[in-house]
């Protein structure tokens, strides 16, 4: 008898059955310019026409060493949509909103409801940003993978008036420094983190979480929360220089690079105070201060860049949407980011 597919590990019905179940996940995010449905080669979608002059503004990420905490929990409804957010916030900081999604998700097994959860995940991201997931792709590598292990990547495109773009041109001395809270450490950080809470603390994604009274994986499962609804308006207005998502590298990997040659930024750590989470990890792995502040976010998801006499009316503005914006610090003569406490 010859070998089959099947045999050597790629289950093709399988991943039939799972194209299925996403097939309405896709279509429940497709607007008035998605021009394609699933299946086809290719995605298809029309540029709006809403936006004057417009500037296509692309990006790509993955969700990193999370994904093994979503191992290890169990739990896989949760890193789609932290994919997604990532990806949004990426693009928002020139401006653009999102316009469409493409996913690629690459296992070593078909698990047919992990996938159906995880794509979920991403469809409804996707609702929530107004984008359209245009398609994907889903991989069985199963010499590459283990079989209960996969990764995650997403590509997105946006779109932003030209004269809308924020490159940093607008950013001058003297402005200053918002900050918007994240959602615990969003995507990044987590090859230290698992290090510290599961070999240092020797938890397990089960256990609880001391200090948080949430169980460890739920905690560092949290979801990379999305800025868009919240500062789309802002950025409508054109009241914002700069903007800076907080990822890999935090605060001082981050923010210069939104600012133009010539100036850099003093940042007050004494301006909010980190979640129970930061000073957990901080205090169980006896991390370096500064360290912290280069590997997390520490607390500061997105850092705003506007003129002085903006700062009241933005920050009522996001008071207003239910934020709790800080200032943080401000633009000063220099290179990079300093510590002004």
């Amino acid at each position: 008898m010859g070998n089959s597919y099947r045999e050597a590990g790629v289950d093709l019905d399988a991943a039939e059955r799972a194209k299925e179940r996403l097939k309405s996940l896709v279509a429940s995010t497709r607007d008035e310019n998605t021009l394609s449905e699933l299946g086809l080669f290719g995605g298809l979608y029309a540029v709006p026409g809403d936006v004057e002059n417009p500037i296509l503004v692309s990006s790509a990420d993955g969700v990193g060493t999370k994904l093994k905490v979503a191992f290890m929990a169990g739990r896989h409804d949760t890193v789609g949509r932290d994919l997604v957010n990532h990806c949004v916030n990426d693009i928002l900081v020139q401006g653009a909103r999102p316009l469409f999604f493409l996913d690629y998700l690459a296992t070593g097994a078909m698990d047919e409801s992990v996938v159906t959860s995880v794509v979920t995940g991403v469809a409804l991201a996707c609702k929530e940003n107004g984008c359209a997931l245009l398609g994907g792709e889903t991989a069985q590598m199963p010499d590459f993978y283990a079989d209960d292990e996969y990764d995650l990547a997403g590509f997105i495109v946006g779109a932003v008036s030209r004269s809308k773009v924020l490159d940093g041109s607008r950013v001058g001395a003297g402005d200053v420094l918002i900050g918007l809270g994240s959602s615990g450490l969003h995507t990044n950080g987590y090859t230290l983190a698992r290090k510290i809470v599961f070999e240092q603390m020797g938890l397990r994604a089960d256990d609880e979480m001391p200090e948080l009274e949430r169980p460890v994986g739920d905690v560092l499962l949290d979801v990379h929360r999305s800025y868009l609804n919240v500062l789309w308006p802002l950025l409508q207005e054109e009241r914002i220089h700069a903007l800076a998502h907080v990822t890999g590298g935090g605060i001082p990997g981050n923010l210069p690079r939104v600012l133009p040659l010539g100036l850099g930024a003093v940042v007050d750590r004494g301006s909010w105070t980190p979640g129970p989470l930061f000073r957990l990890l901080q205090r169980a792995g006896g991390v370096d201060r500064d360290e912290m502040y280069r590997v997390f976010n520490m607390g500061a998801g997105m850092i705003l860049v506007v003129a002085k006499d903006q700062v009241d009316p933005v920050l009522q503005d996001l008071r207003a949407a239910g934020e709790a914006p800080w200032v943080m610090g401000e633009v000063e003569q220099g290179k990079g980011v300093r510590y002004g406490d």
